[in-house]
């Protein structure tokens, strides 16, 4: 029997334990330390070098940190440049992105239709995946079920060893084309299991862009317009990459550095987006919403909307963490490009699903609490709005649950993480291994009968 399978086998085990376990783990940071890998002024510890993706959020001008207007690049070309392009052309675009982060440099037009022939040939899972690694072992928590999944694909790979350039390619390849598969299937049998709904597993069509075949595989009747999938591909397209510095990326190039393989690695940046401080804060966002339209049936009063959100960072109302989701970034300070985007299309959404007066909750949200927050803590610079405050209530305008919200923000973020992985191995060839000092002193051993 497991000792940790009850409540009851759970107290056993601590009552063993005389100390406190808050006070045994808190240990004090030393000033010269830097917690979180932030320097003393809020910049990154500089680790490395990247050429995939970069994150301007400010300048510096005689060593100080001048706040500007965001701005996010992939290899060199900005997002927002590439997202108009395929707005004008009524086209999708995040193959093109995928392609463009991966390989370096945007393709030709027939390069781009191998890549997509090539992409819709992996759209297929190893036989006995579903069955074995999915349907055996269900989740109620989709981002488990995708490191779970994405994990056992080293079981199915003869080569999954193999750290060559051409390797790592096609396994960055595959698991592009397969991850919004194991979301899917992963939340089709989430549902079955717990929701007792009826279990449907809808095949992708080669034909169909990555957006299409995933709001086509979610839904059981399989139905979605042209104008959902557009959006959703915008979606992805913005959350594809974002530097060498945020906690997923840097996650799997620590585990790529070590010579691990690259199942293992971006398993390891599923795990990292999981969290609330990463990829799920778009689901904090929704939740922040539900309490505030339940505390404070007034929200349109932007009086009591401000005196509410105060509260909030008191820790006194909401989910009494102190913090308004969505809010501050660590490196935009004016403007988050991506939530801008996202804000942008919203409207047009916002309109016709009749939801204009969250859609402005969402905006007064953003005017009174980046001043606000900006006002209590005493910061020097501005903060704005993140992607995280308009990206959560996009997905639940499409009709997308709460529970697939981080893990789409997954099927974006591979491309970019293959790319990280890939830079990190043929360029570095370093393992990295940050320092702890010791907070300790040092004492003899004391025999049990002397305790």
């Amino acid at each position: 029997m497991n000792p940790f399978d009850n409540n009851k086998s759970k107290s056993q085990i601590l009552s063993s334990f005389n100390g406190d376990i808050t006070s045994t783990y808190t240990v004090k940071q030393g000033v010269d330390t830097k917690k979180g890998l932030r320097n003393a002024d809020g910049t990154g510890v500089l680790i490395g070098t990247t050429a995939i993706g970069s994150v301007q959020g400010y300048t510096i001008d005689d060593g100080e940190r001048v706040p500007a207007e965001g701005q996010l690049y992939y290899r060199g070309i900005n997002v927002l440049d590439i997202i108009k392009a395929h707005r004008e052309s009524n086209t999708f675009g995040y193959e093109e992105v995928a392609y463009l982060l991966l390989f370096g440099e945007l393709p030709n037009k027939q390069d781009f239709e191998n890549f997509k022939e090539v992409l819709a040939s992996a759209r297929s899972m190893p036989f006995g995946f579903n069955e074995d690694v999915l349907l055996r072992a269900p989740s109620k928590n989709i981002m488990n079920q995708l490191s779970r999944g994405v994990a056992a694909l080293y079981a199915y790979d003869e080569d999954a060893d193999d750290t060559s350039p051409e390797n790592m390619m096609r396994q960055s390849v595959d698991l592009v084309a397969r991850f919004p598969l194991i979301v899917a299937n992963a939340y089709a049998v989430m549902r079955h299991r717990y929701m007792n709904k009826s279990l449907y597993l809808h095949n992708p069509k080669p034909e169909l862009s990555l957006s299409e075949n995933f709001l086509r595989m979610v839904r059981p009747d399989k139905s979605y317009t042209d104008e959902e999938a557009k959006l959703l591909d915008i979606m992805l397209m913005l959350h594809a990459e974002h530097g060498g510095g945020n906690n997923s990326a840097f996650v799997c190039r620590s585990v790529s550095s070590s010579g691990s393989d690259t199942y293992s690695a971006v398993s390891a940046a599923v795990n990292s987006l999981k969290g609330p401080l990463h990829g799920g804060a778009n689901a904090k966002v929704m939740e922040m919403i539900r309490l505030i339209k339940e505390e404070l049936p007034d929200y349109s009063n932007t009086e009591k909307l401000r005196e509410h959100l105060s509260k909030m960072l008191d820790g006194t109302v909401g989910d009494r963490s102190g913090k308004i989701y969505g809010l501050g970034h660590a490196v935009y300070t004016m403007s988050d490009p991506r939530a801008f985007a996202i804000r942008e299309c919203a409207v047009s959404l916002a309109k016709q699903n009749g939801r204009l007066d969250e859609l402005q909750l969402l905006e007064n949200i953003e005017q009174i609490g980046c001043p606000l927050i900006v006002e209590r803590k005493n910061l020097e610079l501005p903060i704005c709005a993140n992607v995280d405050l308009y990206s959560g209530f996009v997905y639940d305008m499409l009709g997308i649950p709460e529970t697939l919200y981080t893990p789409l923000f997954a099927i974006a973020r591979v491309a970019g993480w293959c790319a990280h992985r890939m830079e990190e191995v043929i360029s570095c060839k370093r393992i990295i291994r940050p320092a702890y000092r010791a907070a300790i002193k040092k004492i003899p051993y004391t025999p049990q009968n002397e305790r």
